[in-house]
């Protein structure tokens, strides 16, 4: 719970849940199905953030012509863009601009987001953060000079970044915790297939009218405009999926929370499963509430001056208590970490790498980038299938230590060969291949798993406001990269190999002594391994265990949820009784 473990009280609901509890893995998504394919739709989001990433990279990037010497390099360029857009992408130092504003865009999003999130649902923030996104996207698909490409880039990054932050979140809140990781991986498992997607369409479209003088605007006008399409689904679709129980329960909206855990799992509502699962998320609620009534006497009528000092106050508690400053740093440095591992230098630049690691032509550089793309993709599918299984620490830290080798082996290849690829053809198809394993590396663990650990750490009273901390980390980390990889590849050349490898280590070493096991663990659980019960106050300890026993989560007896005459009641009015 949110002050810390309540002790042995909580261990008759806890061990009855676990051993009501399903199974992991695939056996889990198909006994799910109707949250995994709910989870599914929402991580539309995803799609989104992937496909007009790559796509937008693809499209704009334009070639570096002062790089190092002796070095062939370049970008695929669109010829009628190259006509439209001139006096940005002549410019070397707008290049950076191009690609990164999105993500100046995103991280502004990802911290607006937490507030929207909380009061007017995750569901409805999904519904805004699709709208800023087509505006945006529309913004570009007409744009007639830079300046509607650098707005319409920004105001698209404040949806995507939105998406980035609400859909793990909204996943996370509906999943049981035997298929959470799974179900939130399905955000990472998105954003590769949008990555994917938008490489062979960007290749196909670039032909509309040839790839000389005589292409039609058309070839970068149309793959901006077709991520309205999966935009627009997403948005509408949304409307119709259940709300997160856990927000409802917040909301004071038990019964509609009951009947949402009944439906997504599939049992009645006095099932024990969902009870207990209702009432774990009530008891959290409860303690919440009941801490900040305490603590805040003065901000309870409701008002909105009340809700803004409270929600400030929420982000403070972040900082000034123990066990949440914890998970800030957790959360926030495991971020930090996924993107320094060099994955997006790699997306955005990786024709521009391969082509310094001696592939030649613009189309043959194509389709090695597509190449990374593809096996990313393909590599997230077992995360999504096996990470409640494996759980999160094996998974991330043997995916930092085969990212960091890649890397390292990388450096070595260039620092001998990078001058002369020509003359060491076997040398530039290994390095390159090493390229497309670090991204099966990346595939399977950082990517998703970095999104799984910061959905789920937070208490239920500040999830927003946790999650949008640790997201903007992710998205302030992948605007410096973005701005900082030409410069490194100009100058330190296969130093910057080494500079991501030893990143990459780092964050494996990180997560294997600080970062604690979650899976398995229900979102009131994770407290448990965050929380410092030396720390708390004892007055706390007992306030929670009064909640359990109130809730019917403890009894004497052993009888688990029910009435002392056997007759289970409704759970509303057992908030009744409790209050």
């Amino acid at each position: 719970m949110a002050g810390g473990a309540v002790g042995n009280d909580s261990s008759l609901a806890t061990t009855r849940r676990r051993a009501l509890a399903g199974k992991s893995g695939w056996a889990g998504l198909v006994q799910n199905r109707k949250i995994f394919a709910i989870a599914v739709f929402a991580s539309l989001g995803g799609l989104l953030y992937g496909y007009n990433q790559a796509s937008f990279l693809l499209t704009y990037t334009t070639p570096l012509a002062d790089m190092t010497q002796g070095v062939f390099s370049g970008v695929l360029v669109m010829h009628s863009f190259d006509e439209r857009m001139a006096s940005a992408v002549s410019d070397p130092g707008k290049q950076g601009w191009l690609v990164s504003i999105l993500e100046l865009g995103a991280w502004f999003g990802v911290l607006v987001t937490a507030y929207f999130a909380d009061k007017f649902s995750r569901k409805y923030t999904i519904v805004l953060a699709v709208i800023v996104f087509c505006v945006g996207v529309v913004v570009q698909t007409a744009a007639k000079g830079p300046s509607s490409i650098y707005g319409g880039r920004f105001v698209t990054g404040l949806g995507v970044g939105s998406l980035s932050m609400v859909v793990p979140l909204y996943n996370a809140e509906i999943a049981p915790p035997e298929v959470r990781g799974s179900l939130v991986a399905l955000q990472q498992l998105a954003i590769t297939f949008g990555i994917m997607v938008s490489f062979w369409i960007d290749y196909g479209t670039n032909y509309i009218g040839g790839n000389g003088a005589t292409q039609h605007e058309a070839a970068w006008r149309l793959p901006l405009a077709l991520q309205l399409v999966p935009a627009v689904i997403l948005g509408v679709g949304i409307l119709f999926m259940p709300f997160s129980p856990r927000w409802l329960v917040n909301q004071g909206r038990d019964d509609e929370a009951l009947e949402v855990l009944s439906h997504a799992r599939n049992l009645p509502p006095d099932a024990d499963l969902v009870r207990i699962e209702f009432l774990e998320i009530r008891a959290q609620y409860l303690f919440e509430k009941e801490i900040s009534e305490e603590k805040f006497p003065n901000y309870q009528d409701g008002s909105w001056s009340s809700s803004f000092k409270l929600g400030l106050y929420g982000y403070l508690s972040l900082i000034r208590e123990r066990h949440l400053l914890y998970r800030v740093a957790v959360g926030s440095l495991t971020m930090f970490f996924q993107q320094w591992t060099g994955i997006n230098a790699i997306l955005y630049y990786a024709p521009i790498i391969f082509q310094n690691l001696g592939l030649k032509g613009n189309t043959i550089s194509l389709l090695a980038t597509g190449v990374v793309g593809i096996v990313m993709f393909l590599a997230t599918i077992p995360a999504v299938i096996w990470v409640d299984q494996l759980g999160r620490k094996p998974v991330l830290v043997s995916g930092a230590f085969l990212m960091g080798t890649c890397h390292i082996l990388v450096a070595i290849l260039s620092g001998l060969f990078q001058d002369s690829w020509a003359q060491h053809i076997a040398a530039g198809w290994a390095a390159c291949a090493l390229v497309w394993i670090f991204a099966i590396g990346f595939g399977y663990s950082w990517g998703p798993c970095a999104w799984i650990l910061v959905a789920e750490i937070w208490p239920l009273s500040v999830r927003g406001k946790g999650i949008s901390i640790a997201a903007s980390s992710n998205w302030m980390n992948n605007f410096i990269v973005g701005q900082v990889t030409p410069t490194m590849m100009k100058h330190l050349r296969f130093g910057t190999f080494i500079f991501f490898g030893v990143f990459s280590l780092l964050g494996g070493v990180f997560v294997m002594f600080f970062v604690p096991e979650t899976k398995g663990l229900t979102l009131e659980e994770m407290d448990e391994v965050f929380g410092d019960s030396t720390g708390l106050g004892q007055a706390d300890i007992e306030r929670q265990k009064n909640i359990h026993r109130r809730l019917g989560l403890v009894d004497a007896d052993a009888t688990f949820v029910k009435e002392k005459d056997g007759s289970t009641g409704s759970i509303s009015q057992e908030a009744e009784k409790d209050e």
